[in-house]
């Protein structure tokens, strides 16, 4: 650097990046470096840093997303510790962590470490949980890693290897496979970095084949990134040049000599166009042996992209790709840029693996950690309630419906679970199961099995299975049989239905006087006789003995669909009225949560239940009005004592345990109100545990074949207390049961009220003339002088139609004789006159 320099390439260490990184920033060189991969040089601290090859942030990405698609949680990284190794498995943390996986453990070793380092590191990766190991290394002490674990049986089925560039790039290098090489990588999975098939690239293989001299027939993906450097400092420069471009250099006033040393920065000059001429870099786009040449804003290479690889045989065939752009695919990456991004799900797609042990069969990715400690399982030592669960002298030391389910569960997955259940509590009283799943989450225990509720505040802490049983907060109070009351025989129908049922009687019974009063004789009279017979028709059909007799077919027609609805309506009120009087009625003066939450009595709750604080933190109870319970004598003891004498008002538990304490007290007591949470029982894991997972499809597959209820009715079976308090004001009839009937009644009368009326009016039309020719006394006696026109006209429209039908039709019949009379007399007298 002591020669006046405008650009330097290199170099392949990414450690030696960093120190070159901060002298090119004094003398504002730019560096393009086609080796160095560690992302943390893409810092703004290195401005002058330029990377022409691919940064192992999409690396790790690339990882993060192979392991997802394999739906492994955990893997383990091993890595050199330098610059190198710790900038790439910084990313890989950040991209699993995105992708709800983690690195369990980080297994780094120093550069250049011995063999019995590296064994040592090995053996004791061995012994944890995860089987998914991530190498991150350099070539030399790769092969060392492999060689190892090859000789510690680790190579064998069930471990999955995923090895980063720096295999691919060691074997491209090599002229021909080494067989004892590659009898150390079967199954393993490795990224390479990807470089299309251009005519551009087969030339230069082609030209590179052609150099005698050359030792090596094969080069690597870093020979073409290289060789592209170079053609960007050239261009670049070209184009620098073209541009007015100056080259010229000045000195550093901050550079001094120091006594003894042979650096001579003195020497060290600045190149003025230095800015300049790394714009022209960042802006270059031709396309090169490795792909297209382009930076974005943030100077890396555009379409990251990487072929994975599976090592098997003496080679290794491509299982597929990787890009930023849709991530894994089996397709070229080149296609799938003419096409719209596509990273769901559905679309990530490999091509099949054969792992290590030769099998296709995918690796669960991890085992029980083979260090001999089964798994700590903790059971809460219940005081009451001990068929969930109770203290057994026999193995395996506890007993109980959750237990048999947890062992159920464990026989169904396909591999052994070795684990000891260790009793939580002390048996006199309920333990806390907050402080216990807690316990869980500070890896006291490996897990929690036992009646334990699956509520917020524990699940931010461990992970639980499928619920195994359904569970929620319900009310139980003391309750009395409720005496029965005079007015019983009006609980059959809500007010409204009462309303709506009488206003029909009456618009019935008006209607039918209407259809009938004309042409019916028992329908007319004076008008205190016709009110009463409308309410006493109206009313009378209820029974079906109403005395008049209807004679008008649209009468008849309303009548018939009147009694149809009567007839519904009796029936209705007969069996509900029937249910109310047989079926035993209890009360209680707590109807349920509300009624506590609005009161200020006692509430008893179950020792050791979550209910304590849902009540306090969720329903903002008074924590002096809650009463912790130990024993069911307790709950009996408490509830028929009364707040007034020193119990409680009402319980809060869950509904399992309720169920149990009914059936214990013969149904004494009750439920009120309905469930106000929701939510069940499962077993606890610490947080990322697969067996979480597992274990969940077993309680589903037991709940399928039907083994869970088989389970159980062998410690559960009770009589049920199913009566709630409510249930009988559920069988009250309201008008929305009803209102179809109701409308096809008014839909009948209004039908029938139209045809009447057209009858009527078209008769009134008919009438007229008559009575401008003097009939009119006949309907009408003479009017006051100061009546209006229109006043008179309505009173003859109901004068009219209050008269008899049998009237009307004889005036009509009368007026229509005299009609032709005088016809034939006007035309006898025009014969006889004279001409």
């Amino acid at each position: 650097m002591d020669d006046d320099v405008v650009v330097a390439i290199g170099p392949q260490s990414s450690g030696i990046a960093h120190v070159i990184s901060h002298v090119v920033n004094e003398l504002h060189v730019p560096l393009l470096s086609f080796g160095a991969t560690d992302p943390t040089l893409a810092a703004l601290q290195y401005p002058y840093f330029v990377r022409t090859t691919h940064s192992d942030y999409f690396q790790m990405y690339a990882i993060a997303d192979l392991v997802e698609y394999c739906n492994w949680r955990e893997v383990i990284a091993i890595f050199v510790d330098d610059d190198y190794g710790r900038g790439g498995i910084s990313v890989l943390g950040d991209a699993l962590a995105k992708k709800r996986a983690k690195i369990s453990y980080k297994a780094a070793f120093p550069p250049h470490a011995p063999d019995s380092k590296i064994n040592d590191l090995l053996v004791g990766v061995n012994l944890m949980e995860s089987r998914v190991y991530v190498v991150h290394v350099n070539p030399d002490s790769g092969l060392k890693i492999f060689s190892i674990a090859k000789s510690l049986g680790m190579m064998a089925g069930g471990y999955v290897w995923i090895a980063t560039d720096w295999l691919p790039s060691f074997l491209d290098s090599s002229k021909t496979a080494d067989p004892d090489i590659m009898n150390l990588l079967q199954g393993v999975i490795a990224l390479r970095h990807h470089t299309p098939d251009t005519d551009l690239k087969k030339n230069f293989n082609s030209r590179w084949n052609s150099l005698k001299h050359n030792e090596s027939v094969s080069f690597n993906s870093y020979a073409l990134y290289a060789y592209d450097s170079v053609w960007l400092a050239a261009r670049a420069l070209d184009v620098f040049l073209k541009e007015g471009g100056n080259i010229s250099f000045s000195d550093d006033p901050r550079l001094r000599e120091t006594n003894g040393s042979n650096l001579r920065l003195t020497s060290l000059r600045i190149f003025d166009g230095g800015q300049q001429y790394l714009q022209t870099i960042l802006r270059m786009n031709f396309a090169g042996v490795s792909g297209q040449i382009q930076f974005d804003s943030d100077k890396n290479l555009l379409h990251p992209a990487y072929d994975i690889l599976n090592i098997g045989g003496t080679g290794s065939r491509r299982v597929g790709y990787w890009s930023n752009y849709s991530q894994l695919s089996i397709i070229s990456p080149e296609l799938l840029y003419t096409k719209p991004p596509n990273t769901s799900s559905s679309n990530q797609r490999l091509y099949s693996v054969i792992w290590p042990g030769e099998t296709i069969t995918k690796p669960r990715g991890w085992v029980f950690p083979n260090n001999g400690k089964p798994l700590q399982i903790a059971v809460p030592n219940r005081a009451e309630y001990k068929e969930f669960m109770a203290k057994d002298k026999d193995p395996p030391g506890v007993k109980g419906y959750c237990i048999d389910v947890f062992e159920a569960a464990i026989a169904l997955l396909p591999y052994p679970v070795p684990h000891t259940y260790i009793l939580y509590g002390d048996g006199k009283r309920n333990p806390s199961y907050n402080n216990l799943v807690n316990a869980v989450a500070e890896n006291k225990y490996d897990a929690a099995v036992g009646d334990i509720t699956i509520v917020t505040n524990r699940t931010r802490i461990v992970d639980f299975t499928q619920p195994y049983m359904e569970s929620g907060l319900v009310v139980v109070a003391p309750v009395k049989q409720q005496k029965s009351s005079p007015w019983a025989f009006l609980k059959p129908f809500t007010i409204e239905m009462w309303c709506v049922t009488g206003a029909f009687f009456l618009l019935v019974g008006a209607v039918v006087w209407i259809l009938e009063h004309r042409i019916n004789q028992e329908f007319r009279g004076p008008p205190s006789q016709q009110l009463m017979t409308i309410f006493w028709f109206s009313f009378s059909t209820m029974f079906f003995s109403h005395r008049e007799n209807t004679v008008g077919t649209l009468g008849r027609l309303v009548l018939i669909v009147w009694l149809f609805v009567v007839l519904i309506i009796n029936s209705s009120y007969t069996a509900s009225l029937t249910s109310i009087l047989t079926v035993q009625q209890l009360t209680s003066r707590i109807e349920g949560i509300d009624t506590l939450i609005a009161s200020t009595e006692p509430i008893g709750i179950q020792d050791g239940s979550f209910a304590w604080n849902y009540l306090i933190d969720e329903l903002n109870i008074a924590e002096s009005r809650l009463v912790k319970l130990k024993t069911q004598e307790e709950y009996v003891d408490l509830l028929l004592r009364g707040p007034r004498n020193g119990g409680v008002a009402a319980i809060v538990d869950e509904l399992p345990y309720i169920e149990r304490f009914l059936s214990s007290t013969n149904c004494e007591f009750r439920t009120v109100g309905p469930e106000f949470t929701k939510s069940g029982w499962g077993f606890a894991f610490q947080r990322d545990s697969p067996l979480a997972v597992d274990l969940s499809t077993a309680i589903l597959q037991l709940s399928e074949n039907g083994d869970l209820q088989k389970i159980h009715n062998k410690w559960l079976t009770h009589s049920e207390c199913t009566m709630q308090i409510n249930e009988v004001d559920s069988t009250q009839l309201s008008l929305k049961s009803f209102w179809g009937l109701f409308l096809i009644c008014g839909i009948a009368c209004f039908i029938a009220l139209i045809f009447f009326s057209c009858k009527v009016l078209c008769q009134y039309r008919r009438f007229i003339p008559e009575a401008e020719e003097g009939d009119v006394e006949e309907i009408e006696p003479t009017t006051r002088s100061g009546r209006s026109i229109r006043t008179t006209s309505f009173k003859n429209l109901i004068d009219f139609v209050d008269r008899k039908e049998v009237e009307i039709k004889e005036i009509l019949r009368r007026k229509s004789s005299d009609s032709k009379r005088q016809a034939s007399h006007s035309s006898d007298g025009q014969s006889n006159s004279p001409p």
